[in-house]
Formats: structure tokens, sequence, C-alpha cells
């Protein structure tokens, strides 16, 4: 099972010192319906919150029918919260209990690199800034929006770190799902290989706190993967 955040790559600005960031809640919860060609097969459930310039954020996706034998997938990323919004200091990837498949990844900001466990082995990388990781990157259009109608962000998956590049298809735009209905900010891959892995993002509005209220990604292989927001709670 897979959980569709990691395959949808959104993401804010690199001068984000330019950008002006807007007030966010304290805690937030989350919960989405994941469907592949139509067909339910996930519910996944995102918590957020804040204490003391510190936040961390959850993500459990669990299977439904069938697909719950393969287990419950569960992302954790924890970190910093300043005047550029979130900085991520420490993610977590772990799936169905098994310890091979966990991923672990620790930003030496100081040292300006990634460190990333891999089946056990370290790989790192270049700490770019602005770098988030797929848990906290939904989470940073809380603090900063696209100001640009195009835009890069470096996103590290846990195995490797990407630059991913999106542009906004529109704005205010209408959109209703079982969460209720929104006028959102429509993001597109803009990527050199969006023709064969394409992905989209609906983040809601000022009143939504610009979080995503649906997502959706086309796979190499032509399967579509969609994931609408039924709840949101933020206070």
């Amino acid at each position: 099972m897979q959980h569709v955040f990691s395959k949808i790559i959104a993401v804010f600005l690199l001068a984000l010192s330019q950008s002006v960031a807007i007030a966010a809640p304290k805690s937030v919860t989350l919960n989405y319906e994941a469907s592949r060609n139509g067909q339910p097969f996930a519910n996944i459930t995102e918590t957020y919150s804040e204490q003391n310039g510190k936040y961390r954020i959850e993500s459990v996706t669990k299977g439904i029918g069938v697909y719950a034998l393969l287990g419950e997938r569960r992302l954790t990323s924890e970190g910093e919260v300043g005047k550029g919004g979130l900085k991520p200091l420490h993610f977590e990837l772990h799936q169905a209990g098994n310890p091979k498949r966990s991923l672990y990844t620790d930003f030496d900001w100081a040292a300006k690199t990634l460190n990333m466990k891999v089946k056990g082995k370290l790989v790192t990388a270049e700490l770019l800034p602005g770098t988030q990781d797929i848990s906290s990157l939904i989470y940073q259009f809380m603090f900063v929006q696209p100001p640009a109608d195009v835009f890069k962000l470096p996103v590290t998956t846990g195995k490797k770190i990407k630059m991913y590049e999106y542009h906004v298809a529109g704005r205010d735009v209408p959109v209703s799902v079982p969460a209720g209905s929104y006028k959102t900010l429509h993001l597109r891959d803009a990527g050199d290989n969006a023709d064969e892995d394409s992905k989209e993002l609906w983040l809601g509005g000022a009143a939504s706190h610009f979080l995503p209220v649906r997502l959706i990604m086309r796979d190499d292989k032509g399967a579509v993967i969609e994931q609408v927001l039924t709840s949101l709670h933020a206070k």
C-alpha cells in the first residue's frame, strides 16, 4: 500500500524569506479517503501539533477491504517552527511493522547535510535551503502560499532528495469533497516527467488554512489515485 502523499510533491518557494507568512493553527486533524481508479482502498489520518516553537506531524494510512492485509503505514516529521514556517529536523517512515522497509532521516542544518538511513545504510546528500520531507511539505502551506505561478522545492522521500517543480493552474477553483465545498488553489506538476507521472493538488483557501482538500496522481501505468478530504479540524 502506498501513502498517496509520498507521491504528491507540492511545495513552496525557495525564497521563503521574501514571502509573507499567515497565522497558522496549533493543532490540525485531517481525514482523507484514497481510491485507485475509482475504487476506495485506504483511509488516511493526518495530525499536526505545535508547542513552544516545535512541531510534530503524524500520518497513518490504513487499508480497507483486502488492502487491510497490507498493514498500516506511518510517517512522522518533527522539527521547528519559525518565521519561514516549518524546519524539519527528523523524519521516519514505517510500513506494516517491517523494519527492513523503515526509513530514517536527520536534517543537519548546521553542516548542510541530509542523513538518510535506508535498509540500515547511511545515505547523505546536500541539505538545500527550504528542504521539506514528504510529511511536512503540505503543512508548510499553512504558513506560506506560492507567490509565483511556477516554483520549485527540494523534498526528501527518506531515500533521496529531489527537486520538484509545480505551477499554479488556477486560483479560486471550486472543488466539492465529502468535507465540504472550497475555492481552491490548483497546483499542477510542471516537472520534466509530469506526462508520465503527473500530480495535481487543490489547496483550500484561508478558512481551511490552505491545506489540501483533493489530490490526484496518475502513475506511469495509467492508474489514477485520488485522495479527498473527508473531515478537517483545526484550532
